[in-house]
């Protein structure tokens, strides 16, 4: 089985030659934001730059566009040296040093000849700069410049929070991803639930049929935890372990869909190994089971109840907080 990959498709797309849809981003077609206090200019913009597949949105003031910015992330900003309620640099500065908007590329527009604000400009870390009036070719050029170098930035920051094997995400995006979870769970009163899952034997397995078969059984209970239900969040803990967030789920429920990744992971068979039967045993743990209510007892709690599965005879589900848990495993 091919394991999933969230970022071959925004690569394939940054690396071609032309700025078009993405099927890996929040929106779907690259965001242009144009912060100038012309509004012939803007008229001008949308009207030539309407080929490009650009979602193009104004700005006329500083103020105007810094909030635009911050609200849209958009992949690329035009942005007039002369505006009337603050200057160009002192924007740029400001977009520079927000950690939302630091990495966006900015391309400096002005008909000033003023070369001290160009450099100052780019000594700040402006993308480009492009004189008044346009040459829409070289506009053009240099917008799909800037677009691209964005979708590389995110599609490189995507592609550190991937384990590299598996396709899932990866232990560094697990300990982000449960503290947002979390913070939602306890701000709003929801349920949140965590499976820990360890394949059962796992060096042995790698000791007797060698580590390319176990890397492909890695994989295939990797695609096992993707194919669940679509709300949770599967990820590499490390080694032969995994872990599944689950928000608004109570443990009732996240014990039903680890016993599926139980079963499924139990039925699966290979070609090239027909006698090999791999296993897994999984811990679940859900706020209400918690004493003291954090992401680390949230874990520990999940770590225990594997511990426990284990202990058990391993192949088999364990909840926290229970310790007789013997029903707990189904039938194959």
């Amino acid at each position: 089985m091919d394991s999933p990959d969230p970022a071959v498709a925004l690569r394939d797309h940054v690396l071609g030659d032309v700025v078009g849809p993405m099927q890996v981003c929040e929106h779907q077609i690259p965001r242009l934001l144009a912060i100038d206090d012309s509004e012939l200019i803007h008229r001008l913009l949308k009207s030539r730059l309407r080929g490009e597949r650009l979602e193009i949105h104004a700005a006329m003031t500083a103020e105007e566009g810094l909030e635009m910015a911050r609200a849209l992330l958009p992949e690329v900003i035009l942005l007039d040296i002369d505006l009337p309620d603050q200057n160009g640099v002192d924007v740029l500065r400001e977009l520079k040093t927000d950690s939302t908007t630091h990495d966006i590329p900015v391309i400096f527009v002005s008909g000033s000849t003023d070369a001290d604000a160009r450099v100052r400009g780019l000594d700040m870390g402006a993308h480009d700069f492009v004189a008044k009036p346009f040459d829409m070719a070289e506009l053009k050029a240099r917008i799909r410049s800037a677009v691209r170098i964005c979708l590389l930035i995110k599609m490189l920051a995507q592609r550190a929070q991937i384990d590299g094997l598996t396709g899932l995400w990866n232990r560094a995006c697990f300990d982000q991803r449960l503290k947002q979870e979390f913070a939602e769970a306890t701000r709003y009163g929801r349920d949140l639930s965590l499976i820990l899952c360890d394949l059962d034997h796992f060096k042995t397995l790698n000791d007797d049929h060698g580590h390319p078969f176990g890397d492909q059984v890695l994989e295939d209970f990797a695609e096992i935890l993707s194919s669940g239900r679509g709300g949770d969040v599967p990820c590499r803990y490390g080694g032969e372990e995994f872990v599944v967030i689950l928000p608004d789920t109570p443990a009732d429920e996240a014990m039903i869909a680890a016993n599926r990744y139980r079963e499924a992971i139990r039925n699966m068979r290979w070609e090239e190994h027909p006698d090999v039967q791999s296993t897994a045993s999984f811990g679940v743990a859900d706020l209400k089971c918690l004493s003291e209510v954090s992401t680390e007892h949230l874990v520990d709690a999940a770590d225990k109840a594997l511990y426990q599965a284990k202990q058990q005879g391993r192949d088999r589900v364990c909840l926290a907080g229970q310790s007789d848990q013997n029903d707990l495993k189904l039938s194959a």
